[in-house]
Order: C-alpha cells, then structure tokens, then sequence
C-alpha cells in the first residue's frame, strides 16, 4: 500500500511542481492527475499497481467533504444575502456543462463513426 501511495503522491508531487512555472494557472492537482494518466496511459503505471488504494479511497470519499462542508457554515449569512445569484449561476454552469459535454460527445462519436466507415471501403 506504500508504494501505491508513493505513486499517487508522486504525481501530485510532479504536478505541483510543474505548476510553479510561471504564467501556468492550472492547480496541481489537475496536473498531477494529467501526469497519473499519461504514465496509465503508456504502461509505465499499471492500473492493478494501484487500483487498491484507489478503490480505498474511492470508498471513502464523503470523508474528504466533511471540511468544505464545515468551512460553508462560515458562510451562511453571505449565501442567505447571495442566494438568487448562487443559484442562477448553479444552474446555468450545470446546464451549460450538460449541453457542451452532449454535443462534444455527439460530434467525436461522429468523427469516430465517420473515421471508421472511411477504413472499412
């Protein structure tokens, strides 16, 4: 389980780092996880050498939102002045997001279908 956890704090560690360049606004997280799929995706990482620690931390995940969830009851009175625009901007994120995602999906599915009746004549 060590050595999975090295894993997965390694490439948090080379996200972060590759974050500090400067002009680069991505967290490292993201990065980190970028650099998680790229070694997945090459074999230099197989998904067996960590799918324990990932299947214990999946199982585990309403843990990591008990402290934002405590650090909104800091925030209760600026949400209940605030409310209507949270709310509109929840939602119209949620379907913006809904809507990008289904024609993004809908037009790659085309290429993908379209690339593969080309290879078939």
């Amino acid at each position: 389980m060590a050595k999975q956890f090295g894993i997965l704090f390694g490439c948090l560690a080379i996200g972060e780092l590759i974050a500090l360049i400067p002009g680069l606004n991505i967290p490292g997280s993201i990065l980190g996880m970028i650099v998680l799929t790229a070694l997945l995706q090459r074999g230099i990482v197989r998904p067996q050498s960590i799918s324990q620690i990932c299947r214990f931390l999946i199982s585990n995940m309403g843990f990591f939102f008990v402290p934002p969830g405590v650090a909104l009851m800091l925030y209760f009175d600026l949400i209940a002045e605030e409310w209507l625009p949270i709310t509109v901007a929840s939602v119209v994120s949620t379907l913006l997001v809904l809507l990008v995602t289904g024609r993004l999906h809908q037009f790659l599915h085309s290429r993908i279908k379209h690339h593969n009746n080309g290879r078939n004549c």
